[in-house]
């Protein structure tokens, strides 16, 4: 099925022709008539399906089909659980939207405050957020959210696994009510807790449910490595030189182990950096920008940087530890093999983590073709990586004007001064005046 054959409006469908899409995907051939037919819709889909652009399309077209006098409180909102997540729906948002007259608006923590309530108070038609910010913006008096008619939250499992659930709720009462909204709620797992929250908030859902049976994308070639932890880092060397991988997402279990990683691989040439979730936003934004451009060839994160990003230049993803959550395998390598790409998945099973492949395969429904690497897949000769330890605020030393720190100054002692009984000659048995 073709987008001409949906009869969308002029404006949609040329966003549509300027990003180069012709025919829908499963997802969208079965959400997108529900939408525009103003169902409410809970759709499950593999990451990577164009879960996105089926959403912004119906969203784009409602609103253009029932046009409302201008107005500062928002028409439409679209509820994301991370930054990365919100950041990447605005850009597809600018590029769907970009013949339509509508004033998007995203909001996330960690850039400039009042820049974005300026913006909410001057008016916008459509607000994507996380939930977080957008709650403060709401109990200021910044934003009103009576006058939304189309609700939509993407990667909702992921709401509840990040702990938003209250957050959420509370934005979904401030509502109008849901016989008097469309709702559409996208993710690529339906969980029993995702469908009671559907239950609760949509009208009579109509569940969306595409290939079910296979859980991973066809594109992504799976192949798992039983290898010690000790060498994990010399099996990686030498499969990327195998590979010449050159876009290349790491994912870890901690933040500690993520940055040593990424450590290791700068200290041996390798253009790595680190996403973490307490990295400054610009800092952040800045280092997906050079991912996506090719000037960083290794991403190296935890399950944090699983969703909400969308580079459809990833040729490998790398499960330098296997999740401990089975459902955190799929997002993963969901990073590759994107808008149709193929992609590779390489997962390494070590003595501590091979105990979750069992659940792991469980889940997606086959076993991860593994196998024992040879002599030849390991790059033994590295240097050697030494984390920098962190100075504590007692041992940082001030710079003096002379140039020296003040711990390099001998430190000068105060005498203490003596009393009249402590001098020299004074009777030690009788008390002073």
């Amino acid at each position: 099925m073709k987008f001409s054959d949906l009869n969308l409006p002029t404006e949609v469908q040329r966003g549509i022709d300027s990003m180069g899409f012709t025919a829908l995907t499963p997802v969208q051939e079965q959400s997108i008539p529900l939408a525009l037919d103003h169902k409410d819709v809970a759709a499950q889909a593999q990451t990577g399906t164009g879960k996105t652009a089926a959403f912004l399309i119906s969203l784009f077209t409602r609103l253009i089909r029932d046009p409302q006098p201008a107005g500062i409180a928002p028409r439409a909102l679209i509820l994301a659980p991370t930054r990365e997540l919100v950041v990447q729906i605005a850009e597809d948002a600018a590029g769907l939207g970009r013949f339509c007259d509508f004033k998007i608006q995203p909001i996330f923590g960690g850039i400039d405050y009042d820049k974005q309530r300026q913006a909410l108070q001057s008016g916008v038609d459509i607000v994507i957020a996380t939930p977080g910010r957008l709650i403060d913006y709401v109990k200021q008096g910044a934003v009103s959210l009576g006058s939304i008619e189309a609700l939509v939250i993407d990667e909702a499992d992921r709401m509840f696994d990040m702990g938003f659930i209250r957050d959420l709720r509370y934005i979904i009462r401030k509502l109008p009510n849901y016989d008097r909204r469309q709702t559409m709620l996208f993710s690529a797992t339906l969980s029993h807790r995702v469908m009671e929250l559907a239950y609760e908030f949509m009208d009579m859902t109509e569940n969306v449910k595409v290939t079910p049976e296979n859980v991973t994308a066809d594109q992504v070639e799976e192949v798992l490595y039983h290898v010690s932890r000790r060498e994990k880092f010399a099996l990686l060397l030498g499969l990327m030189k195998k590979e010449q991988a050159k876009c290349v997402m790491l994912f870890v279990n901690t933040k500690r182990e993520a940055e040593y990683l990424a450590g290791r691989l700068e200290a041996n040439g390798f253009k790595a950096a680190l996403i973490s979730g307490d990295i400054p936003q610009k800092k952040r934004m800045r280092i997906l920008s050079d991912f996506k451009a090719g000037h960083i060839h290794f991403l190296v994160g935890t399950d944090v940087a699983s969703r909400g990003i969308h580079v459809d230049g990833v040729s490998h993803v790398i499960n330098y530890d296997l999740p401990q959550d089975r459902e955190d395998y799929v997002h993963r390598i969901g990073r590759t093999a994107r808008a149709g790409a193929t992609g590779k998945a390489i997962s390494f099973a070590d003595e501590d983590l091979v105990f979750y492949l069992a659940d792991i395969e469980d889940y997606i429904g086959h076993p991860i073709p593994s196998v024992f690497p040879e002599d030849s897949d390991f790059c033994h000769q590295y240097k050697s990586f030494k984390p920098a330890r962190k100075a504590t605020r007692a041992r940082v030393a001030a710079v003096t004007p002379g140039g020296k720190s003040k711990e390099s100054q001998p430190r000068r002692r105060t005498p203490r001064r003596r009393s009249k009984s402590e001098s020299p000659g004074a009777n030690p048995g009788k008390d002073t005046p």
